[in-house]
């Protein structure tokens, strides 16, 4: 008797479908894909078509109930935006996949491909693929409202410096430019002593009073003035008041130190030029070559005032010229600035060519003058001063003239640049006062730190046809 062995490989087998009667595999339904979907609509009460607010001013989304959120187009934050909005719907069901498909930016649709799953007619799973068309309508958010309202505001930082010509300000307000910090402002108004910028929270006011206490030396003070109040609930409606106070002093000034601030930066003359104002007031001694720094902090310990404006510089032609090699330093002295060499000049006005009168002073400008350079300075010989710390000084510490920057002939740079230095946008109201922008040239640019080749950062090129 032989034994008959089955095969290894046994096909399933097959049934009609009880409704169109073509052979398939067995399953709960007992009915193939097709008529279970012609039957059954798993997608059935999912929206095909839903809108979407967006604001086209601060380019954000709006999210139910009171939250505008930053997208980017096909990103994931925006597609569980969408998903959220038909939220409900999509708990009867389970939610395979889901993925963007394309559209062109400007048509304001997004197109989202959903693949669900849903068990039907007796255990049966039933997969389904299908498209939510999302409708992008324009709506004004509450900030950008506020925005073009432009008299709405919570907070108001009031920057002023009290100078004749504002070098720290300008510089100031390039720096401003350069990191955006102007970007959450709802208007800024220009006043004749600096600026106002207004803010819709006071957390944005706050960040921008931080920011200029790190690059400025200045001080502020706050307030708050009650708009009103709710009893029932405990709540208060303030709006605050921010006041920053920036140091007179710029870039060329010539200052004159009290005698314990002199002592305490290493025994330097009284009498300094300030070199650039950054973060902390950069002075130069010009008979010792002699530099200190001086934050906000000390400067309002022991204040000090301009003693000439930039108006009062004259014009001074160099007779002769040395430098000072073997310097004696005093006991106690600072850092010497190495970017600077010790001269010993003679010098005479240009407007009395026609006498014999002659200046002696020491300068820090040695590297750049030769006999016969033009160079601009103060006159302080002739000049009245009107300073508590230099009527104590001695007369023969006081130095007849001194030497501030090289003057360099203009009518061989009569070719137009071409760029200017980009300003903030405000509202100018009651502004009696000359611009004194043209006096802030590329020397005052240069002030910033780091490659003077890379200071174009803060221009924009005009193309000229």
């Amino acid at each position: 008797m032989e034994y008959m062995t089955d095969s290894a490989n046994h096909s399933p087998g097959h049934i009609l479908c009880c409704e169109c009667g073509i052979p398939i595999s067995p399953n709960p339904a007992n009915i193939c894909v097709a008529c279970l979907r012609s039957k059954v609509d798993i997608s059935q009460g999912i929206p095909k078509q839903v809108s979407i607010s967006f604001c086209k001013q601060c380019q954000r989304y709006f999210q139910p109930p009171g939250t505008w959120i930053q997208c980017a187009l096909e990103s994931r934050e925006l597609l569980a935006l969408c998903l959220k909005k038909i939220k409900a719907p999509l708990s009867k069901v389970r939610l395979v996949d889901a993925g963007f498909v394309w559209t062109e930016p400007h048509s304001k649709r997004l197109k989202v491909k959903l693949t669900i799953q849903k068990e039907v007619m007796n255990g049966a799973i039933l997969q389904q693929v299908f498209v939510v068309d999302y409708v992008v309508q324009s709506q004004m958010c509450g900030d950008c409202h506020r925005v073009e309202a432009k008299d709405f505001w919570k907070a108001v930082v009031q920057v002023r410096q009290k100078t004749l010509h504002k070098k720290t300000f300008y510089y100031l307000e390039q720096l401003i430019l350069k990191y955006g910090v102007h970007q959450n402002t709802l208007r800024i108004k220009e006043i004749h002593d600096g600026l106002d910028f207004y803010y819709s929270s006071k957390q944005h006011a706050q960040k921008m009073v931080e920011f200029l206490q790190c690059t400025v030396p200045c001080r502020y003070k706050a307030s708050q003035r009650l708009i009103s109040q709710d009893i029932h609930s405990n709540t208060f409606n303030y709006k605050s008041t921010f006041s920053v106070e920036i140091v007179p002093i710029c870039k060329d000034n010539v200052v004159c130190l009290s005698p314990k601030l002199a002592q305490s930066l290493g025994n330097m003359n009284q009498i300094c030029v300030c070199i650039r104002v950054t973060s902390a007031i950069h002075l130069i001694d010009p008979n010792t070559l002699q530099v200190a720094d001086i934050d906000g902090s000390t400067f309002w310990n022991h204040p000090f005032n301009s003693l000439c404006h930039p108006k009062q510089l004259e014009e001074f032609i160099v007779m002769e010229c040395s430098i000072v090699r073997d310097l004696k330093r005093n006991a106690g002295a600072g850092v010497i600035s190495k970017k600077h060499t010790l001269g010993e000049i003679w010098v005479q006005k240009t407007s009395e060519m026609n006498t014999d009168k002659q200046y002696f002073c020491r300068t820090h400008l040695g590297h750049l003058l030769n006999p016969g350079d033009l160079v601009l300075g103060f006159d302080l010989a002739n000049c009245n001063l009107n300073d508590e710390h230099v009527n104590k000084m001695n007369s023969d510490k006081v130095p007849d003239v001194v030497l501030i920057k090289k003057s360099y002939d203009r009518t061989k740079r009569q070719r137009r640049r071409n760029w200017k230095l980009k300003e903030l946008a405000r509202d100018k109201e009651n502004m009696d006062t000359d611009d004194e922008r043209s006096c802030f040239s590329l020397n005052s640019v240069y002030m910033l730190k780091g490659n003077p080749y890379d200071k174009l950062f803060l221009c924009y090129k005009e193309i000229s046809n």
